[in-house]
């Protein structure tokens, strides 16, 4: 009974002892109000700085993907090339392939070789000036098919769009988006007007509605000829940029996938079934957020590590204050010893000081990040994008966790100079 009485009551002597130093300690930080926030500023800036990317990038990344996931999950794209492992193919490093053909858009789109393919559209893309009396503006030029609006969506918000008869028979007609109809005519009804592309003559039968800019594609930006009049007329080529199908359900993405590669390695007389051989590839919709997911957070974390460098020059300033503490306050030291407080006692009442300028400024820093990042995200809402507000229990544990330990580091040296004072030559200093 007497031990625990005594393990009792050194337990609440250890305790007071604590909370004078804790006091103490912040005693001191108070009597230097404008020196500890200039402390603090490094570490409030390095904090700020992570959480800020953190959640900025992660916005950044729920606007992708949401972006992605409103074309629908249920859609294949096919490019030509082959891809190495999970990466892209040579196609989109901006290699010209030739490997993909209308023909094997149509094929794909037959319910013999892919039953679970709603629809397909094939595009033969470029970029080039459509001209209207005198007016030029350049923009994506899409050759593509009948297929478009029933794989990608959109409307045709006035006159219509262009038919499978027209698609295959070099028909000199385009649709225009919402964005170049506005450039070339501005308020002026462009339906049965002509403009040219590229020295061909099209007639305007259609202007599509506005869409905006989704997944890093602008739909309003651009014009819709049919594939065949831009193959032969226009871009002089026989093969096709891409294609993307639609499917019945999320559930069938990988079987139309095996379909769909079976039927092109047969169309290609590819034997080899292992995939080495392919001069294709095909991504699904979950496939390619599963990389954008992937590549944004490597850049989000390796952003938020190179704002993490900045917490070490926070920690050299907190250091260096700190040695200024400990040659301002020496005589106390001395005074304190010569009292009675062992060399732990100082050392922690140095320590905490150093970790307490750390950890407020730590604290202050995630507010500071956390309201910027707020304000972003509603900006970036007020604008109209799919912008999510995002501020992880991750990113606070981890900003408080590294400013916590910078103050360790950076702060028992100069505890320790102080811990090591000896009384007399202390009470001595000038």
């Amino acid at each position: 009974m007497e031990k625990i009485l005594n393990n009792k009551i050194s337990i609440l002597f250890m305790f007071l002892i604590l909370k004078q130093i804790i006091i103490t300690s912040i005693t001191a930080l108070l009597a230097n109000k404008v020196r500890s926030f200039l402390t603090m500023l490094g570490i409030i800036i390095g904090v700020g700085a992570v959480i800020l990317i953190i959640s900025v990038g992660a916005g950044a990344q729920s606007l992708i993907i949401n972006q992605v996931e409103s074309l629908g999950t249920n859609l294949i794209g096919v490019l030509p090339g082959k891809a190495e492992d999970e990466g892209p193919p040579a196609s989109v490093m901006g290699i010209i392939i030739t490997t993909l053909t209308y023909e094997d858009a149509q094929a794909l789109n037959d319910k013999k070789n892919v039953p679970n393919i709603l629809d397909v559209v094939a595009y033969s893309k470029s970029v080039g000036p459509v001209s209207w009396q005198g007016t030029r503006y350049d923009t994506s030029l899409n050759g593509t098919t009948i297929g478009y609006l029933a794989v990608e969506g959109g409307e045709v918000a006035s006159g219509r769009f262009f038919t499978k008869e027209e698609e295959v028979n070099l028909s000199k007609v385009i649709v225009l988006g919402s964005t170049v109809k506005k450039e070339i005519f501005g308020d002026s009804d462009a339906i049965g007007q002509k403009v040219k592309v590229n020295k061909l003559n099209l007639d305007v039968i259609g202007v599509m509605g506005e869409r905006g800019t989704v997944a890093f594609q602008d739909y309003d930006d651009q014009v819709l000829i049919p594939i065949k009049t831009m193959q032969k007329l226009i871009a002089g080529v026989n093969h096709i940029s891409l294609l993307r199908a639609k499917v019945d359900d999320d559930k069938n993405i990988d079987t139309a996938i095996n379909d769909v590669i079976l039927t092109l390695r047969d169309r290609h007389n590819i034997t080899d079934q292992t995939g080495k051989n392919d001069d294709f590839t095909t991504r699904s919709a979950a496939q390619a957020l599963d990389i954008i997911t992937t590549i944004t957070d490597a850049l989000k974390f390796f952003l938020a590590t190179m704002a993490a460098l900045s917490l070490i020059v926070g920690g050299v300033g907190i250091m260096n204050i700190m040695l200024v503490s400990v040659s301002e306050r020496t005589r106390e030291i001395g005074l304190r010893k010569a009292v009675g407080a062992s060399n732990n006692n100082i050392l922690i009442q140095f320590l905490l000081e150093s970790i307490a300028i750390t950890f407020l400024g730590g604290l202050m820093g995630i507010i500071g990040g956390a309201l910027i990042s707020f304000i972003v995200a509603k900006i970036a809402q007020v604008l109209g994008y799919n912008w999510d507000y995002a501020v992880s229990l991750f990113s606070i544990f981890l900003a408080i966790s590294v400013s916590t330990i910078i103050g360790i580091i950076f702060g028992l040296y100069p505890a320790r100079k102080a811990s090591r004072l000896e009384p007399v030559e202390a009470l001595r200093y000038e």
